[in-house]
């Protein structure tokens, strides 16, 4: 931990008010809030937005760039697409001046930011138990060990060991926009642990009978990142097409990235807000 560093004068910054400073060379958002001075890393841990320039309300700030949250407190990452927090830092006030010390550490994480899946001790995840679905709704039970996923026969599914590189998927016939978003919803966020369909990221999907596969379609999948840099970006796309591509009425699969209209947690589903605790 460094020394403190004089970054301002009191009563240079309005309150409320935001301004950026350098301590040590690392750029700082200084936040000034009901008599109160706050720093933070002015990067966005999403996609490096700069804090200082977004909304202040109350403690917490918008990144300008896709609307996450940030507590100026604390640092923690309090809502989407942000799931990590970003470093707070000591800030005293002493002889008329605004002092900051960097911190080494970071703050609290955001609700977003757990594992779907518990792990013991040793690290290794614990399996989930078999799947039961009701003998009423006409699926079968597979077990979880199987890698394998009980699909309503309503669907006209069927379960495709994940050992055999397969997924459920609609069976002959079944093909359809609808469809391709049901099998869609098997591609999670890898950060986030939310299928792609709920966060808002497919734009459209099209269908065309393929030309070189007669009684085969083409599927084209019109799909946004919560940022142009998004770090999970290749994956997504792979993972998309991989999934799509194991319908056996699949003759090819292209992903088209688009970047307009941008991005924001709006997109999102209801039950995309509830599994990050987005309220």
């Amino acid at each position: 931990m460094g020394d403190f560093v004089r970054v301002a004068t009191v009563g240079e910054l309005p309150d409320p008010g935001a301004t950026v400073v350098e301590v040590d060379g690392d750029l700082i958002a200084l936040f000034h809030v009901e008599g109160a001075y706050h720093a933070l890393d002015d990067v966005c841990t999403h996609d490096g937005g700069p804090l200082a320039s977004g909304e202040l309300t109350g403690h917490k700030v918008a990144c300008p760039r896709h609307g996450a949250k940030f507590d100026i407190r604390t640092g923690a990452a309090l809502s989407m697409p942000a799931v990590r927090a970003t470093r707070a830092h000591d800030v005293k006030v002493e002889d008329g001046g605004v002092w900051v010390r960097l911190r080494s550490g970071h703050g609290v994480d955001g609700p977003a930011a757990q594992s779907p899946v518990a792990k013991p001790a040793t690290g290794l995840p614990i399996a989930p138990p078999p799947a039961v679905v009701p003998a009423s709704t006409g699926a079968v039970a597979v077990p979880a060990s199987t890698g394998a996923v009980a699909v309503p026969a309503s669907t006209g599914a069927v379960a495709v060991p994940a050992s055999t590189g397969g997924v459920a998927v609609p069976s002959a016939g079944a093909l359809c926009e609808e469809s391709v978003r049901e099998l869609l919803k098997q591609v999670k966020d890898p950060e986030l642990f939310v299928n792609i369909v709920d966060l808002g990221l497919i734009y459209g999907v099209t269908l065309t009978p393929s030309t070189e596969t007669p009684g085969k379609q083409q599927v084209s999948v019109d799909m946004t990142m919560t940022s142009p840099a998004c770090p999970a970006g290749p994956q997504l796309i792979g993972d998309t097409k991989r999934t799509v591509a194991a319908h056996p009425e699949v003759a090819g699969v292209e992903v088209r990235i688009v970047m307009e209209p941008p991005w924001t947690p709006d997109r999102m589903t209801d039950d995309a807000r509830d599994q990050l605790g987005i309220f």
